[in-house]
């Protein structure tokens, strides 16, 4: 057993798997969640359960959260029974989530005040990423304390990279959601066009898979567009949140992205419909129904 016992708050999609990384790679690991259901697979695994986010932090040294917005983390680092009434002098918060720039540096602020130093870490990869380990995961904040959980990470995600300053991690994830909110817009596009044009859905994204269109995108959802399948890898509703916060940061730099703007909206069509909780994949959903078909006179949608 490794000798340095870790905290991990959120066991979700992306937390679990990552947890369970975590049990392979022989750390002692004590988890805490909203839904304590959530975390019996890794209880069952060897993984201890703490009451509270204080209580985690009470028995880690180094203490992970991953879950879903700004007040959520918020509420686990700093609310009541909180990581800040637990902690110890020393501890090393890695956050996980993607969340707002300026929340987590006004977070790590507060718990620098109690000994406590705070990283930003958000990842990108998916639940397959997850998973396999393959995370690409951006972190921000203390130079000497990257260097501490740097081996941590390296049992979650295939590239680790300190990106600067606390926040860092945070803005940089955001450019990542811009880039990749293009891709799956352009997948959909794709193959929508595709099926109107009555082409061999699977030939198509073999061809593109192995061209100048490939991506990691294409790979991971043209499968499951082509299986109808639309349980999410990443929800709608929380692209959606990541969306929300690159607009914010895009009105406060001056900087136009009207890509973004439309895939926004096109979600949100998504959302409209009560299926927020659909993968993104289901963008394509949306982009099937601009079609006009021939036997309708007025509108866009049915």
């Amino acid at each position: 057993m490794r000798d340095i016992p870790i905290g991990f708050i959120g066991t979700g999609i992306m937390g679990r798997p990552m947890a369970e990384n975590l049990l392979k790679a022989d750390y002692s690991l004590t988890v805490h969640n909203r839904t304590k259901s959530k975390a019996e697979p890794l209880l069952s695994k060897g993984a201890l359960w703490a009451e509270s986010p204080a209580d985690t932090a009470r028995r880690s040294k180094v203490l992970i959260t991953c879950v879903t917005d700004t007040p959520d983390v918020r509420e686990v680092l700093l609310g009541e029974r909180g990581v800040i009434e637990g902690a110890r002098q020393g501890l090393i918060c890695v956050d996980m989530s993607t969340i707002s720039p300026a929340a987590t540096k006004q977070m790590g602020k507060v718990l620098k005040e109690k000994g406590v130093t705070l990283l930003d870490a958000p990842i990108s990869g998916g639940e397959v990423g997850a998973v396999e380990g393959k995370l690409s995961i951006m972190m921000g904040g203390p130079k000497e304390g990257f260097e501490k959980v740097k081996p941590i990470m390296e049992v979650m995600g295939r590239t680790v990279t300190h990106c600067g300053a606390l926040g860092a991690g945070q803005m940089t994830k955001l450019v990542n959601q811009i880039m990749v909110i293009h891709t799956i817009m352009s997948i959909s596009e794709g193959l929508a066009f595709a099926e109107k044009a009555g082409l061999d859905l699977q030939t198509t994204l073999d061809v593109t898979s192995a061209g100048a269109a490939s991506s990691h995108s294409l790979k991971a959802l043209g499968p499951k567009i082509i299986a109808g399948d639309l349980a999410p890898a990443f929800m709608v509703d929380l692209q959606q949140k990541d969306l929300r916060l690159v607009m914010e940061y895009a009105e406060q730099l001056n900087q136009p992205l009207p890509g973004t703007a439309l895939a926004k909206q096109l979600l949100a069509v998504l959302q409209a419909w009560g299926r927020g909780r659909d993968g993104t994949q289901a963008l394509i959903d949306v982009i099937r129904r601009l079609a006009k078909e021939p036997e309708q006179k007025t509108g866009c949608f049915t």
